[in-house]
């Protein structure tokens, strides 16, 4: 892991705490979807969905709901994995959030609009888009909509900006470790300020450092062992097979 010095908003420590601040996420949302949103809220600090013992539950990094009751989920991502993993993962965050947005025996009708917004330091779809916006809609006829209120959107920050709003232009550019442009981004840029100057949320960060250094120590050193074990065992087995 990074120091503390090191951290961007890149990084989702830091990206989480600047997008605590409302008027920097509402604005940002607002930007990304081209909609009015009068308030934001976040239901939780730290918002975990684990609906059963035996799913894979999840731990949303910006989880916010409007007045409208829209949900948006919000990832910073900089790694692309396995191919096919991050769209999976959208759909799986998408029906994780359905899941527990209503009770057992409540009418379908009651599920809210739900927007899972993954920002990507890498071109997902290798088209050098600035953003994939994803929808459901009919095989044979593309402009009839399924109409469930699920929308799926990558944020590009490698991709063309010059065709999307320029606060989110600006962001993807920020993103990508230029410098802040325009009055919005100034304002992401002193918070990012703000929150590096904090001594409290360093020791935190610092603290979370150390206990993920132990435990990836701790993971390396058993694998080490269970490695050596299992060579033992295999050597014996091929002397009494001699």
């Amino acid at each position: 892991m990074k120091t503390w010095e090191e951290l961007t908003i890149q990084d989702n420590f830091l990206f989480q705490k600047v997008m605590r601040n409302q008027r920097i996420c509402k604005h940002l949302i607002e930007k990304i979807l081209r909609i009015k949103i009068e308030e934001i809220t976040y239901p939780e600090e730290e918002k975990t969905i684990d609906i059963r013992l035996d799913s894979k539950s999840i731990r949303l990094d910006v989880y916010v709901k409007d007045d409208k009751g829209r949900i948006y989920d919000i990832e910073m991502q900089v790694t692309n994995g396995k191919q096919g993993e991050l769209e999976k993962r959208a759909r799986y965050y998408q029906g994780m959030i359905d899941m527990e947005l209503i009770e057992k025996g409540e009418p379908y009708e009651n599920l809210n609009p739900c927007y899972v917004i993954f920002i990507c330091t890498f071109d997902l779809f290798k088209k050098n888009l600035p953003m994939y916006t994803f929808v459901n809609t009919c095989k044979e006829d593309g402009e009839l909509e399924l109409g469930d209120e699920s929308t799926k959107i990558f944020l590009n920050s490698k991709g063309d900006t010059k065709d999307i709003d320029s606060d989110v232009a600006a962001f993807l550019q920020y993103v990508e470790g230029h410098a802040p442009k325009g009055d919005f981004m100034k304002h992401v840029d002193e918070e990012v300020t703000r929150i590096k100057a904090h001594r409290e949320w360093r020791r935190s960060y610092m603290k979370l450092r150390d206990e993920m250094t132990r435990y990836g120590r701790m993971e390396r050193e058993k694998a080490l062992a269970e490695g050596m074990e299992k060579g033992l065992q295999q050597g014996m087995q091929q002397g009494m097979h001699k």
